[in-house]
């Protein structure tokens, strides 16, 4: 069974940086696009920024310019290098994917991670 496990959560003062990792772990499966969403207290899920295993790439708006995706498919990792964070991105932070599973469970699965907090001070 493949899984998720995000970190590099943490507590920064406006206008710093944080960098968050997800690492999958498993047997016997390929990760197609990669995805960040976070949830803020008393809001929706919203997409953060997405990857694809081509590496082609997707932004909310609220974070185009600050934040960067990344992934390195042969080490089944993806980051996310926020810098100049505000308040408002403070938030739960969850790993999401799309695998291509040939183990335990045969076929194309999403999988979350379990997620880690950012929280941004003003």
């Amino acid at each position: 069974q493949v899984q998720l496990v995000e970190s590099g959560g943490g507590l920064v003062q406006a206008g710093g940086s944080l960098r968050l990792s997800c690492a999958a772990s498993g047997s016997l499966f390929t990760i197609d696009t990669m995805t960040w969403y976070r949830q803020a207290p008393g809001k929706q899920r919203e997409l953060v920024a997405a990857i694809t295993s081509g590496g082609s790439t997707n932004y909310a708006d609220s974070v185009k310019g600050r934040f960067t995706i990344t992934r390195d498919n042969a080490k089944n990792t993806m980051c996310l290098q926020m810098n100049s964070l505000k308040p408002e991105d403070t938030a739960d932070y969850y790993c999401n994917a799309f695998i291509y599973s040939s183990g335990s469970t045969i076929g194309y699965l999403e999988v979350w991670g379990q997620g880690t907090l950012v929280t941004v001070s003003s």
